[in-house]
């Protein structure tokens, strides 16, 4: 796309979110890959949450279609899970959701010993077709692997303002927490990609 007109689309995505009463529209974009890590960074327990919101869903529904799910930011906000979960009682499931999300906030994000944590609100577009996508597929329930996708674009505001457009993939293990419940396994989540925001594109290469 070029430059003009990256800078156009832009502005119109950013009047869209400020009509819907967001307030993420900003300067100061992602511009590098260690700013672009800190963008999903920011992401990783909504990540969590969002699979246990997906099985929440599951156990609410008589079809493939969950009725929406919510829980709050650790810090502020909300986050919206709704979609599509394979039925049935197999070890295997996948679910294709979508991340609403308002004012949301996990809180700090640990940058390093020498270094101020980061804090990032987020928000996405209202509308349910146009958030962005998670898809995840679990296999060997609880005790077992995941692989996924997180497709769509967040705006920012805090310490990293602005939209970012993520195109990532996932994979990991995940186990029983002791409750009942599916987690995933502290250490094991690879999250490779790339982030997009402005007239730029960066890497994402991180482990959870």
């Amino acid at each position: 796309m070029p430059p003009f007109l990256s800078r156009v689309v832009s502005a119109v995505a950013c009047a869209v979110f400020l009509s819907a009463g967001l307030t993420a529209c900003g300067d100061d974009e992602v511009s590098s890959d260690e700013q672009a890590r800190l963008a999903y960074l920011g992401l990783d327990e909504s990540i969590s949450k969002a699979l246990q919101l997906g099985f929440d869903g599951f156990n609410a529904a008589s079809s493939a279609n969950i009725p929406p799910q919510s829980t709050p930011g650790n810090t502020s906000g909300t986050l919206l899970i709704s979609g599509q979960v394979d039925q049935g009682a197999s070890a295997n499931k996948g679910m294709r959701l979508r991340v609403g999300m308002t004012s949301y906030s996990d809180g700090e994000i640990e940058v390093g010993e020498d270094e101020d944590p980061v804090n990032i609100t987020y928000a996405s577009t209202p509308e349910t077709a146009t958030q962005p996508q998670l898809d995840l597929n679990l296999r060997d329930i609880p005790n077992g692997t995941f692989t996924g996708t997180l497709t769509g674009t967040f705006q920012m505001t805090g310490d990293l303002a602005g939209g970012v457009t993520l195109s990532l993939t996932l994979a990991g293990d995940i186990e029983d927490d002791g409750t009942g419940k599916v987690r995933r396994v502290a250490g094991s989540t690879t999250v490779t990609g790339t982030a997009t925001s402005g007239d730029g594109e960066y890497n994402v290469n991180l482990t959870r």
